[in-house]
Formats: C-alpha cells, structure tokens, sequence
C-alpha cells in the first residue's frame, strides 16, 4: 500500500542559490532536435517577416550562437536567407524563401507555439529534483512571525512547523470561518529560495508550456539582489526563469480533467495541469469534500504520485510520460474527516491538523487589531456586547473570519448611509443579523 508521503529529503541545508543552468554553446548542447527548432525559427519569420537576429534571441530566448548555427542550416537547405546585413556579426536579418514560407505555413498549421524554446523533459526533471532535495525549511521564528496574527495554539504551531519540516502532507480541518484556506496561504508564503523553471518542456514532439505568470512569480527585489552575483558568474540559458516557489491553490472547481494535461487546439500544444506547475512548491486544495469529484477518488487520483513522487500523464495521442510529482500538498476541509476519506486514507496523510474557534482572548485581540485595519474605531463595551451577547446568546463559536466580516459589514451599512462607520451595538445588531438571521432556526 503506498504512503501518501512524497518522497523527500529532510532539509537541513541553509538556503541554496538557484543559478539557471548555463548557457548551451551548440545546439547539441540545448537536447532539441534540429528540425524542432527550425520550424520554430521558420514560424517566427513567417509571422514577423523580416527579422533581426536579437530579436530572434528574445523570441525563442536561444542564444546566438545556436541560433546562427541553425539559420547556417536553414540557409544552406534554401528554406531562410540573409535579407540585410550590418558592419557586427550580429547585425544581420532573415527572411523565408518563397520554399521556406511554405513550409512555414504548414508547420503552423500543424501547431502555432512559436514562444520560448522549450527544454528536454529529463533536463527540467532533475532540476525538479536537485531544487526539492535544498528546499529549506521555515525555522520556528518564521513560522511564529507568519502566524502571530492567527492566535493559533502553541500546540497547533508545533504540528504545523513539524509537518513543513518534514515536507508531508496537511489535512486542515474545522468549522466553516476557522481560517483553514488563510492558514493554508499563509504555509505556502513561509517557503524561501528561488527555483529555476523552464517556459516549456519537450516530450518528443510535443511541446507542453509550463511558466504560468499568476503561479510562477518572479523573485522579490531582495531575491533578485541576493542572486545577481549567482547569475553574473556565468551565462545563462534563458529558457528558463527564476521564480519564487509557487503555491497553486485549487478549490470545489477541481474536477478529474484538471489533473490531467490540456490540449490546446488552437496552439497546438499542451498545458500543463495544476500539480504539474506546483512542483518544488505547495499544492493547496481548499473545500475538500466540495469538488466534482469525490474525495476518495482525488485521493486515489493522487495517492501515486504522492508516494512516488512522479506523476503519469497522457499525451493528446495517448503516449504516457513520467513528470516529477515535487510538492507539499495541504488539505482544508470544513467536513469531519472521517466522513470524507476511510481510516486507511487518512493514516497515510501526513498531518492531521484541526483549526478551531479561538479562545476569548485571541478574539478580543483579533478584533482589536481588525479594527485598526479597517479604520474603526474601537469602543470595549460593544466588544463585550458582541462577545457575551451576541456570541453567547447565539452559541455562535468564536472562529478567525468573523471580526473581518462584522467590521465590514459595519462599513458597508455606514457607507450607504453616508457616514463614518461606528462600533456601536445598534451596528453590531444591523452587522450580526445580516449574516445570521436567515440561518436562525434551521436544523
């Protein structure tokens, strides 16, 4: 039976640095095949026409020289030709021949991707790997600073700072507006270093593109300062990027299909799946039990990968690959765990982590400072109303979302009647009745 564990070393190491690999000096050196980037070079012409060979460097991000090694070819076989030449040796413009542009057009035809270069799948694989084994793990002081505004249980903390020691998975679970899902950001933004990543990958022809803008961020201004001296040693291959590590966050959206890859008719090429784009960071799936699919087929769906750390996905004509499966997957439910998944399921999950009401101090804390971030000001006998009344009376439990969303709905209230928000009972009343009144008594 497998252990639903990725299969990780402990990080113990200080934060690595993440140069890009170096800069391939021959086509040989990139892995691609000659014909793969020829028509990508051939596509690029016949969409931009005449082209400088820097631009052809920032298009497809391959360097000159493998580009000039290329384009010799592509002369030679009658397909590109020089159209205008300058006094430097990169100084120089390419065309299509009329045989070329038509060779061109079928090619685009057959599949339009004319972005970055994309890099042999067993290349970014075991970058995927090298980068997972030197992921650092957050020291108590990090995960106590990230956390110090959720008034979490010391108890809690330490199951949390174990879990992310050890890179195992998390199941979240409680009541509905405990801050499970702001819980489970909050682990994905305590990851530190910055990891290589190729725009696209190859598997024999087929390109799947992997960068995603809104997952792959780039580095902060202090993580770029940090690297720069790393990447100035040497020349780089800009086929791939430096990014922070992602944390890809799925919710009751997901369904089976998601996971698996996407074929683009229009481009021609691939999409990579969720899991896919969270490798060497933390895959996030919020409102288990709420999917299109259940939550024992999700688990069955990712059991393997988990354990093994690969994944196996099908390409759009059915040949079957191998993908790195690198990332900390955590869990959030508002359901009692033992209705979603059976006894088996969840011993194999790593960590099982309850996220309850708080107690009466951390509320009336919490809400003193979410009174300060809204701009209300703060008056101790409506708190003592909203606390042993309103709480009290309703047996509404003391849970983390709830001063947010009271202080808001005082602002909303407020701004439709023109005038400053106040912490007022008679605001308390307006602000509790419109979240919970309709919800009085239904079993």
């Amino acid at each position: 039976m497998l252990d639903l564990e990725p299969q990780l070393s402990s990080p113990q190491a200080a934060e690595p640095e993440a140069p890009l690999p170096p800069q391939p000096r021959c086509l040989r050196d990139t892995g691609l095949e000659q014909q793969l980037v020829v028509e990508l070079i051939a596509k690029t012409l016949y969409l931009n026409g005449k082209t400088q060979l820097p631009v052809l460097t920032t298009r497809l991000r391959l360097s000159i020289n493998v580009l000039r090694e290329v384009l010799d070819f592509m002369v030679a076989e009658q397909v590109a030709e020089v159209s205008w030449r300058g006094d430097s040796d990169i100084d120089v413009q390419y065309q299509l021949t009329a045989a070329g542009k038509l060779r061109a057009a079928a090619w685009l035809e057959r599949c339009s991707y004319t972005g970055p270069a994309p890099v042999p799948l067993d290349a970014w694989r075991m970058t995927v790997e090298r980068q997972s084994d030197q992921a650092p793990a957050p020291q108590a002081d990090e995960l106590a600073a990230e956390l110090a505004d959720d008034f979490l249980p010391p108890a809690v903390q330490d199951l949390l700072g174990a879990a992310l020691y050890a890179r195992r998975s998390i199941l979240l679970h409680g009541l509905p507006g405990s801050g499970k899902t702001t819980l489970a950001r909050k682990l994905g933004a305590l990851q530190r270093g910055l990891v290589a990543l190729p725009y696209a990958v190859v598997v024999g022809q087929d390109i799947i593109q992997l960068h995603d803008p809104a997952v792959h961020l780039p580095p902060t201004a202090r993580q770029s300062q940090q690297m720069r001296q790393a990447l100035e040693r040497r020349s780089s291959d800009i086929r791939w990027t430096l990014c922070q590590r992602p944390v890809v966050a799925l919710g009751a959206e997901l369904c089976a299909e998601m996971l698996e890859l996407q074929f683009d008719a229009a481009s021609g090429c691939h999409q990579a799946p969720p899991q896919m784009k969270a490798n060497n960071g933390v895959f996030i799936i919020d409102d288990l039990g709420q999917q299109r699919m259940s939550a024992p087929a999700l688990m069955n769906r990712l059991s393997a990968p988990l354990g093994q750390g690969r994944d196996l996905l099908s390409l759009q004509g059915g040949q079957k690959f191998v993908t790195p499966f690198r990332a900390q997957l955590v869990l959030a439910t508002s359901c009692a765990p033992q209705s979603l998944l059976d006894a088996s399921t969840l011993r194999r999950l790593g960590y099982k982590i309850e996220v309850g009401p708080l107690n009466d101090a951390a509320y009336r804390l919490l809400f003193r400072q979410q009174c300060r971030a809204a701009g209300v000001v703060f008056d101790d006998a409506a708190l003592r109303y909203l606390v042993e009344e309103l709480h009290a009376g309703s047996g509404q439990a003391l849970l983390a979302s709830y001063p947010r969303e009271i202080l808001s709905r005082i602002t909303d209230f407020a701004g439709y009647a023109g005038e400053p928000p106040r912490l007022t009972v008679a605001a308390l009343d307006q602000a509790w009745l419109s979240m919970f009144a309709a919800c009085e008594g239904v079993s």
